[in-house]
């Protein structure tokens, strides 16, 4: 345990140096100031899309990923801890509150809830009673989700097909069928994944590479084709693929992050058909409520919770490994040779 009566504290975080290296480095964090919080971490968990994305470097050089994982990159935005010391200025919190943040796999974390920056002063919430904080990081991925739903307008008896079933594609299967949607249809090659998305709630499963996927889909739908595709696996090759199992009129929903140019026939896949393509980043969401749309970050995180403590949603088979902080290189190592024998990479800081 670390004295924070001091104007700073000495510690311990997750940096990317360069490419596929993880690294633990020792750094400074600053006694809170005004609309300032300190937060001593207890878990964090790990993105096996955006971070594996960034170690390994495998982007275009001149893309928006590269500007975003300039290195040396401090790692993590799905952070769980106890607030250990208040700054001026702050309302609704007090020390020993368990909080849901977008901060990094770092042993404290000093987060200004003033900040302009719609991914970092909003997004302070508190964890009720009764979810756990191994479950509770799983807050930012699924906001990010829950937003990519709300966009796609889901609704009850539409048919609706998952590329992709890793994390991201776990939650698009969990809000699409309580939304209603019926097939739920999960499309992945890794048997895994296929068996945690049954458990998850999807209808279907199809290994894309033992069976014809149109064709099967076809069936699936009463030869409808689907309703929303979620494109979820991050790979632009596989975006012609996505929009031709869908219906005309149904919308394809760009929900992982391409990583390089695809090849569309915008005329034959996407005019003609009257397709429609949403793109979900999740800061498409309101940086406040409003009627027109309260859903904001911090109320997808809260519903995501009340969802929980309800037993409408279970997420304990999502973690697949749960790591020491001090193991960090380690748990980078292993999704790096292969992400598709893990699912949600815990690292614990209560050690």
């Amino acid at each position: 345990m670390f004295d924070i009566s001091f104007l700073s504290v000495r510690a311990k975080r997750v940096v990317f140096k360069k490419h596929k290296v993880a690294e633990i480095e020792d750094y400074e964090v600053p006694s809170p100031g005004d609309g300032e919080v300190l937060i001593q971490t207890m878990k964090t968990l790990i993105s096996t899309g955006t971070e594996l994305t960034l170690l390994s470097g495998e982007y275009p050089p001149n893309s928006y990923w590269a500007a975003y994982g300039k290195l040396p990159f401090i790692a993590g935005y799905s952070n769980v801890g106890k607030i250990v010391k208040l700054g001026t200025g702050i309302e609704g919190l007090r020390e020993g509150d368990i909080v849901a943040s977008s901060s990094p796999h770092s042993q404290y974390v000093n987060v200004n809830l003033k900040s302009r920056d719609q991914i970092e002063g909003s997004h302070v919430i508190k964890v009720p009673d009764g979810v756990r904080p191994e479950e509770a990081t799983f807050h930012t991925l699924a906001a990010t989700v829950m937003n990519s739903v709300r966009l796609a307008h889901v609704s009850m008896g539409e048919a609706t097909v998952i590329m992709g079933a890793g994390i991201l594609g776990q939650l698009a299967v969990i809000f699409s069928r309580l939304s209603g949607s019926l097939p739920v249809i999960a499309v992945d090659p890794s048997p895994m994944r296929l068996g945690k998305a049954k458990i998850s709630g999807a209808t279907e499963l199809i290994d894309p590479t033992s069976k014809p996927l149109q064709e099967e889909v076809s069936k699936l739908t009463k030869t409808r084709l689907a309703d929303v595709v979620f494109e979820i696996t991050g790979n632009p090759d596989v975006l012609p693929t996505g929009l031709k199992l869908l219906k005309s009129g149904g919308r394809f929903v760009i929900l992982s992050s391409p990583r390089g140019p695809s090849k569309v026939d915008f005329h034959d896949e996407v005019n003609r058909p009257s397709r429609i393509i949403i793109g979900t980043h999740i800061e498409s969401t309101p940086p406040e409520e409003s009627p027109q749309n309260q859903w904001t970050y911090k109320r997808n995180v809260e519903f995501f919770y009340d969802l929980i403590l309800s037993h409408l949603i279970k997420i304990d088979h999502l973690i697949s490994h749960t790591y020491p902080w001090s193991k960090a290189p380690e748990a980078y190592q292993f999704l790096l040779e292969d992400r598709t024998r893990a699912m949600g990479v815990i690292l614990d800081f209560t050690g």
